[in-house]
């Protein structure tokens, strides 16, 4: 019997993350009855919701709370084209063994691609330059990284740490890593250094964090790291905002001129208007772009797409996620 299939998925992100191509792609795999329903008006969709064997989903995807599980008596599996599913799966979800398999490493691949433009920037010093260029200064200091064995350090060794190490290691940088969690096997089979974070900061030309955001790595990074950075160095987040103990940055900002933060996440998003990052010369900000947008995004459609099609054939999923990997991911 044929799986039936549920898209839940706002207006707004339909045609990005579930375009026709992405359909068709599902439709492969399960019956698609009821095509595509806002997820904000799931408590009118009964019908679907009574019968639907899996959900896939993305962004405002409903809580799996006992209101909603009881309303989908038939549900089997979540494929959730987005990150993490931190947001909406719960305690009752897990009793009832809903299976959970998320896009966070499709996800990831443009948070890769942002960070190695900004790492390859960052050894140029090209922020600093062009604000000297623009207050119209040539170029009047001599120290400038390049690749060629400069130094990159990369906090946190997940799906998008490998990935921009991947992508950094054709380019004859030195990597440095920190993560607590990866073997040192693997490490070397990416070319990765494993060192502590004390000397991550203090060695690295460039900085790149993509540490979750779990209790153990709130305020991880600490002004004394960031203040130990060496001469010119570029700190860069595309993690979590939280990950850092930003009023700490900013003061060893204020007193490090010479540094460079290029920060695509802040604490709380968006960030304040009255916060200094908005106004002090040596931080870059970003609106949290370096994910999945717009055209990026029906490449998380897709893959969960194929996800299905591993479920329906009763093969192994390879992006499930479990209650116990939720300790260590964002």
């Amino acid at each position: 019997m044929s799986l039936r299939a549920l898209v839940l998925c706002p207006p707004h992100h339909e045609a990005h993350v579930f375009p026709p191509a992405v359909l068709d792609r599902i439709s492969r795999f399960a019956t698609l009855p009821w095509g595509v329903v806002d997820p904000g008006k799931w408590r009118e969709a009964t019908e679907p919701l009574s019968q639907a064997d899996v959900i896939l989903s993305t962004w405002g995807m409903p809580t799996l709370d006992a209101e909603f599980l009881e309303a989908a008596p038939a549900l089997k599996a979540v494929f959730y084209a987005a990150g993490s599913v931190k947001g909406f799966v719960t305690e009752q979800s897990w009793e009832r063994g809903i299976v959970v398999s998320s896009a966070w490493a499709a996800n990831g691949i443009p948070v890769a691609e942002y960070s190695l433009g900004v790492i390859l920037l960052s050894l140029k010093r090209f922020w600093h330059f062009s604000r000297m260029t623009r207050e119209g200064s040539h170029r009047q200091e001599l120290f400038i990284p390049g690749c060629y064995h400069s130094k990159v350090g990369l906090v946190s060794l997940g799906a998008v740490g490998r990935a921009t190490a991947r992508m950094l290691r054709p380019l004859e940088v030195v990597l440095l890593g920190h993560d607590p969690f990866l073997p040192g096997e693997q490490a070397a089979e990416l070319g990765i250094s494993l060192v502590s974070l004390e000397q991550l900061f203090r060695e690295c030309d460039v900085i790149s964090l993509h540490a979750p955001w779990i209790p153990a790595t709130e305020r991880m990074i600490t002004g004394h790291l960031i203040a130990s950075m060496k001469e010119g160095a570029t700190l860069v987040n595309t993690s979590r905002g939280a990950v850092v103990a930003e009023d700490e940055m900013i003061e060893v900002l204020r007193r490090r001129p010479d540094l460079t933060a290029v920060l695509d996440v802040t604490f709380p998003e968006p960030t304040p208007k009255d916060s200094p990052l908005r106004s002090l010369p040596n931080v870059i900000l970003t609106p949290h772009i370096a994910g999945s947008l717009q055209g990026e995004c029906a490449r998380m459609g897709t893959w969960m797409a194929d996800e299905l099609g591993h479920f329906a054939d009763g093969e192994p999923l390879r992006y499930a996620i479990s209650k116990a990997m939720l300790e260590t991911m964002a």
